[in-house]
């Protein structure tokens, strides 16, 4: 027996250990959550949250670092059209980002507001955000946003040359404002979550086996700064991506048979 529980506690501490690339791995997703396709956290709580993308329910949900299920909302008044990522407000309001155009022919994009008030409730009605492209614009499919100064600043899914938008945070509807248009360098280049710190002064914009650190820009003209690529070692469908802190991030990818399914953190420095 005591061999026995000996084993155990080796098991469990190389579990903990266990890495990919440079990749920590945290906790194993709860296997009902197959395709966790955000991560965000908020003030005063401990949970990373998440959700699912299109075809999937109108749920968000609040994980423990180990992946458990700790909270689950369903959002009652919003189907799941495509749902893309998460981000937050200084309240610990969260915003879904309801953009996702697989086939580039979505008109009408929204984001939805949930009040932090609503996340220890089992279900809640969302606040909803519309938007259209700049006139002008071709469809586009986005996968990842966030909100400095009150403004959603949300990202196309390119391979090659990409846009920002910019939309208010405020209830009604809007014609999205073109911010910028941007060519990271290399290959593989598509961008399917971001963040901003809370100290403003950083920004992580994620891809399958890499994220770009944006840092020392002015106001919001975030491509004006440094740009460093820090690769994973590791590639997988990463789909969501928060700070922990000023300089740790969390990462979650979508499960695929046996691979993925993971939250991790990455040291930024």
């Amino acid at each position: 027996m005591i061999h026995f529980k000996r084993l155990i506690l080796i098991t469990l501490f190389a579990v903990s250990c266990q890495s990919a690339g440079q990749l920590k791995i945290e906790g194993s997703i709860n296997n009902s959550i197959k395709e966790a396709s955000a991560a965000e956290i908020i003030p005063q709580s401990d949970l990373i949250w998440t959700i699912e993308d299109s075809g999937n329910d109108s749920n968000l949900y609040g994980l423990d670092s180990s992946g458990k299920i700790v909270k689950q909302v369903a959002i009652t008044n919003a189907s799941n059209i495509d749902w893309e990522d998460l981000t937050s407000d200084e309240q610990g309001n969260l915003y879904i980002g309801d953009f996702g155009n697989n086939n580039e022919k979505r008109k009408h994009f929204r984001i939805l507001k949930i009040n932090h008030q609503d996340l220890n409730n089992e279900t809640t009605k969302a606040e909803i955000i519309d938007f259209t492209l700049p006139k002008n614009k071709y469809s586009k499919d986005f996968e990842a946003f966030f909100l400095y100064n009150n403004w959603f600043y949300i990202f196309s899914k390119e391979t090659k040359k990409f846009i920002t938008l910019k939309v208010p945070n405020s209830s009604g509807k809007h014609e999205a404002i073109l911010r910028s248009d941007f060519n990271l360098d290399g290959k593989n280049n598509k961008i399917t979550s971001a963040d901003i710190s809370d100290n403003g002064k950083s920004i992580v914009l994620l891809n399958h086996d890499k994220l770009w650190k944006l840092s020392g820009f002015s106001d919001d003209d975030f491509f004006s700064g440094n740009i460093e690529e820090l690769p994973f070692e590791h590639n997988s469908q990463k789909e969501g991506i928060c700070f922990k802190d000023d300089s740790t991030v969390y990462i979650t990818d979508e499960r695929n048979g046996d691979e993925g399914g993971n939250i991790y953190t990455f040291k930024l420095n």
